[in-house]
C-alpha cells in the first residue's frame, strides 16, 4: 500500500579560475562552446537521472542499507536514503530481548528454528509510484490553508499490557489470556453513525520526517496511516500517530513481480521461501515496532498470488491476533479467518490533484452503492492536502469517514 515532488535545480556554470583577467583565445572559439555545451547537457543528464531514477522505468527509486538487530544490537536497521530524504530524528525505542513465545503446541510456529539465524543484511530499494518522490516538491497543489484541525482524541499508548511478547528482534503482538487481539486493542474505537462509510490509508510513510509529521498531525484522525518498516525511529513515529488519534498499520516488502530488478531488501517476503525462512522475516517484521493493529503489503504482484505463501503469511497474522488490509492487490484472497480489507482504488495512482478529487469521488460513488469503500494513497503533499479538502465537508455529503479498521471484514 501501499504509500510522496521535486525542485527544479538551477544551473550555474563554473567560474574560470587560474587564468586572470585574460581567458585563452580557444577559450571564445565557437566549437570549444558547442562542446562546453553539449559536455553540459550530457553531465545534466546524468544527474537527473540518478536522482529521478530510470526515465524508462516511470519510477524512481531509494536505496536502503539494512543491519540486523543481531548483528548490531546497539543501532536499529537505518534508511540512508540517497534521494535527500530526510531520516526522523528520533531513535527506535528500545527492544525487549527473549526467546520467541509460541502458541504451545501450534504446528505453523513450530516450524521456525529455535537456533539463532544468521543476520540478514543488505540493500533495500524503495520504489515510488508513478514517478513520484519525497524529496522536493515537483508535483505541485495549492497548499491547504493552515487552519489547526482538532486534534483527535489520543489513542491508549503501545504497547498495551498483555499484547506482547518477547522476540529476537523485539516485542511482538501476541492474542491476549482474556482472547483479546491486537487488532481489537490498537483499532481506532469507531461508532456507525449509518452513513455510508469510506476508510482512507495513507502510507510510505517514515521515510521522509516533514512529510510524516504533516501527515499525522494535518490528516484527520479517521485516516489511517501506513508505516515502512525500514523508517528509522518507527517506535517514535508510530506513538506520534497514536498520540494524534491515529490507527497504525505495518508495511511488509512483498516479492513483486519484477524482482530482482525491483529488490524491497533482504528481508522482503519470498513467493518460494521455506516456511522458516518466511517466519524468520516475520518475526523480524512484526518485532520492529509496538501499536499496530495489521500489516499491508507493500508491492508483492507475485508473492500474492502464491496460494502457499500467502497462506502461511496470513496463518502467521492469525497467530498474532492482525489483520491483513492490502492496497488492492490481494482482493481475491481468500479470508483465512483473520479480519480483512482491500483497497478500491489507490487514490493518487496518477499524481495530480484533479485525479485524485476523481479518485475520490469514485470512492463516494461506491460507499452508495455497497455501504462502504477504502482507498490507498502515498504521503505526497498533493495527496494529503486532496484528502484534507475532501473531508473537509465529508459528513455534510452523507457519508461517514472511518478508520480502515471499521471496514475490515472477518
Amino acid at each position: 500500500m501501499p504509500a510522496f515532488a521535486r525542485p527544479a535545480a538551477a544551473t550555474a556554470m563554473p567560474a574560470l579560475a587560474g587564468f586572470g583577467s585574460k581567458a585563452p583565445a580557444w577559450l571564445g572559439h565557437p566549437m570549444t562552446a558547442a562542446g562546453g555545451a553539449v559536455a553540459l547537457l550530457a553531465v545534466s543528464v546524468v544527474a537527473l537521472v540518478s536522482v529521478m531514477g530510470d526515465p524508462h522505468a516511470g519510477a524512481p527509486v531509494v536505496r536502503a542499507a539494512i543491519a540486523d538487530k543481531a548483528a548490531a544490537p546497539d543501532a536499529a536497521p537505518s534508511l540512508r536514503p540517497t534521494l535527500g530524504l530526510v531520516p526522523s530524528d528520533g531513535e527506535n525505542a528500545a527492544a525487549d530481548k527473549g526467546a520467541v513465545a509460541r502458541p504451545a503446541g501450534d504446528p505453523l510456529l513450530s516450524q521456525i528454528n529455535a537456533r539463532p539465524a544468521a543476520p540478514l543484511s543488505g540493500q533495500a530499494t524503495i520504489t515510488l509510484p508513478k514517478g513520484g518522490s519525497l524529496n522536493g516538491a515537483a508535483q505541485q497543489s495549492t497548499p491547504v490553508a493552515a487552519t489547526a484541525r482538532a486534534k483527535g482524541q489520543p489513542l491508549a499508548p503501545a504497547p498495551i499490557a498483555g499484547l506482547t511478547q518477547p522476540g529476537p528482534n523485539g516485542p511482538q503482538p501476541m492474542i491476549g489470556k482474556d482472547g483479546r487481539t491486537p487488532f481489537q486493542a490498537y483499532a481506532r474505537p469507531f461508532q456507525s453513525n449509518g452513513k455510508p462509510r469510506i476508510a482512507i490509508v495513507v502510507g510510505g510513510l517514515g521515510l521522509n520526517a516533514a512529510y510524516t509529521r504533516g501527515a499525522i498531525e494535518r490528516l484527520p484522525p479517521e485516516v489511517t496511516l501506513s508505516f515502512v518498516p525500514y523508517s528509522d525511529g518507527l517506535q517514535t513515529w508510530i506513538n506520534l500517530a497514536r498520540a494524534n488519534g491515529h490507527e497504525v498499520i505495518l508495511e511488509a516488502p512483498m516479492e513483486p513481480a519484477d524482482y530482482p530488478n525491483n529488490d524491497p531488501g533482504p528481508y522482503t517476503l519470498m513467493a518460494n521461501a521455506k516456511p522458516d525462512e518466511m517466519l524468520r522475516r516475520m518475526d523480524w517484521l512484526l518485532g520492529r515496532a509496538t501499536g499496530y493493529f495489521a500489516v499491508t503489503n507493500y508491492l508483492g504482484g507475485r508473492f500474492v498470488t502464491s496460494d502457499g505463501a500467502m497462506t502461511l503469511f496470513a496463518n502467521t497474522l492469525k497467530a498474532h491476533g492482525l489483520g491483513f488490509i492490502d492496497d488492492g492487490s490481494a482482493l481475491r484472497r481468500a479470508q483465512v479467518g483473520i479480519p480483512r480489507a482491500s483497497a478500491d482504488s489507490v487514490i493518487d495512482e496518477q499524481l495530480s490533484a484533479d485525479a485524485i478529487d476523481r479518485q475520490l469521488l469514485t470512492l463516494e460513488a461506491r460507499a452508495l452503492q455497497t455501504g462502504q469503500s477504502l482507498g490507498a494513497g502515498f504521503a505526497y503533499p498533493v495527496t494529503i492536502d486532496q484528502v484534507i479538502r475532501w473531508s473537509n465537508g465529508l459528513n455534510q455529503r452523507g457519508y461517514q469517514l472511518t478508520p480502515a479498521s471499521a471496514v475490515a471484514r472477518k
